[in-house]
Order: C-alpha cells, then structure tokens, then sequence
C-alpha cells in the first residue's frame, strides 16, 4: 500500500513539475490595444465593433482570442472567442460577426455569452466599472475546431499548443 501511495504521489509531483516547466518555458506576447478604458464604440453604447489589437512578439503558426469580463454578476462573461487568426502584428478592428470570417482577415469565431457568434463589446449594469481581458495566445498550429464552439471549446483545443500568451486589460463602466 505504502509503494501504491508513494507511486501517485511521485506521478502528481511529476504531472505538476511538467505544467510548471511548460508555463514557465511560454513565451509572452506584447497586447496593446491603444486604450485603457474601452471606447464606446467597442461596447453597447456604440457600434459594438471589436477593437484593433497590436499583437507585438509572435512566433506562432496561428493566434487565437478570448475576451472575458471576470466581474460580471454571473461570473466570467464571455465578449469574443475567435482562433486560426494567421500570425500578424495588427488584428484589424471590426471583425465581421460570421462564425467563418474571410475579410479583412481570415478566421473562425465561436459563440460568446450572449449566445452570438463573434465579438459583442461590453455592455455592464450600471455601477462600478469593470475589467475586460484580452488575451491572445500563439499557437503551434491552426485548430480543428467548429465553427461556433464555445470559450471553453476552444480552451480545451488549445491544450497542449499554445507557445505564447499575452493579455491586455482595459475597465469598461455604465
């Protein structure tokens, strides 16, 4: 019993030691996206249209995006999940909502907590501002991942591919 239980232990000690070498080894990526606080026409007050982001670093086949608000009444609230993004410097604003985007750049979107396909901006009940996370991920290859997949989809099928990550946070009140 004693070899039993020391066996497990040593593998869970191996499992983490390997998450922690992994997350370690990651690069970072350099997010800017131009503003700390969301402009309007990002969120529901205006246009809704997704924001440019200046992605600085990348040495990825692909990137993909999540965007979430961690302070929603709900809980983590989903604004944007888009991947196959191909490696470039500057992702466009104004992102198409198509679950298969051709222009101005090719990419696939998943559905975001609203139940829509593509990027809806911020949009918080009156009060304190909140934070919204931009995190944009390089990785080592493009997904086999439908269209119209969901935040935790996506997370699931990056698992094992991602080589970069970088975040950019901007608040966002009513």
């Amino acid at each position: 019993m004693k070899l039993i239980i020391a066996a497990v232990l040593a593998a869970v000690f191996l499992f983490i030691s390997a998450i922690h070498a992994e997350e370690k080894d990651m690069q970072k990526l350099d997010v800017n996206l131009g503003f700390a606080q969301v402009p309007d026409e990002n969120t529901c007050e205006g246009k809704n249209i997704s924001p440019m982001m200046e992605v600085r670093g990348l040495n990825a086949t692909s990137m993909a995006v999540i965007v979430v608000d961690p302070d929603a009444p709900s809980g983590v609230f989903t604004h944007w999940v888009i991947w196959n993004v191909p490696p470039m410097e500057i992702i466009p604003e104004e992102i198409p909502g198509s679950a298969t985007v051709t222009k101005p750049i090719s990419a696939v979107q998943g559905k975001n907590s609203f139940g829509k396909i593509g990027y809806l901006g911020p949009c918080p009940p009156p009060g304190n501002p909140h934070r919204y996370f931009f995190s944009v991920y390089g990785l080592d290859k493009m997904l086999d991942l439908q269209p119209g997949a969901s935040r935790q989809d996506l997370e699931k099928a990056m698992e094992g591919h991602i080589l970069q990550k970088g975040e950019a946070i901007a608040t966002y009140g009513r």
